[in-house]
């Protein structure tokens, strides 16, 4: 595809058939994605890609232990919170979302085990779990968000789906400690892929985009 149609058609997947991404397909994505750029060329990011029972493991372990009730820990602080137009987007976001899925405004429960769909990957055969130094902060952590930019866009452009997930970095020690990380290693978010089940009404909705003009303003003197 040309760039323009993969940045289009590219979008969050939240409902995936089981089948692997062949190797090949995901070996060609991690080489493009390598090309990513980074502060002072650091590259500091590095994943641990799921797969076959590692991935059910994983899955088993982070449902578990949102279900639970366990508060959420992330290395990197969420936000501290959404207001005026940030929020309002958040809203129609999670407005389009449950509409898609019959929930009603007041459907409480039904929300909430949606929500925790994102501890099952959304049915996903992988996800990455992406990672940073420590000692690089805040700037490691905005080069791993280039790095998931350019997978994603690598998968979407070899026909593979994906859906980058903060509400993964929610648990930092327990997947440190089923993965195998170390301490050092910070964990920025995960990202679910695979191929995704197109007629799923899940994915019956696109999330709008604001106008170049609400984004962008020009200094000229």
């Amino acid at each position: 595809m040309d760039f323009e149609t993969v940045v289009r058609q590219r979008y969050s997947a939240r409902r995936f058939r089981p089948e692997p991404v062949p190797e090949a397909t995901l070996q060609a994505i991690l080489a493009l994605a390598q090309y990513t750029p980074s502060w002072c060329n650091c590259q500091p990011w590095q994943l641990v890609i799921t797969r076959g029972g590692a991935t059910q493991r994983l899955r088993e372990g982070l449902y578990a232990h949102a279900k639970s009730g366990a508060p959420a820990q992330p290395d990197f602080a969420f936000p501290a919170a959404y207001r005026g137009v940030y929020s309002e987007r958040r809203k129609v976001c999670g407005v389009q979302l449950y509409q898609a899925l019959g929930i009603g405004r007041d459907d409480r429960a039904g929300a909430a085990g949606q929500s925790l769909e994102n501890f099952r990957l959304f049915g996903a055969p992988h996800v990455a779990i992406v990672t940073t130094e420590a000692d690089l902060g805040v700037y490691g952590a905005i080069d791993c968000g280039l790095y998931v930019q350019t997978f994603m866009l690598a998968a979407r452009d070899a026909g593979v789906d994906s859906i980058a997930q903060a509400a993964l970095a929610s648990y930092p020690q327990l997947i440190r400690a089923l993965l195998g990380l170390p301490e050092q290693r910070k964990v920025v978010c995960g990202v679910s892929f695979g191929f995704a089940d197109p007629d799923d009404r899940i994915h019956s909705y696109r999330t709008e985009r604001a106008a170049v003009a609400d984004a962008v303003r020009f200094a000229d003197y």
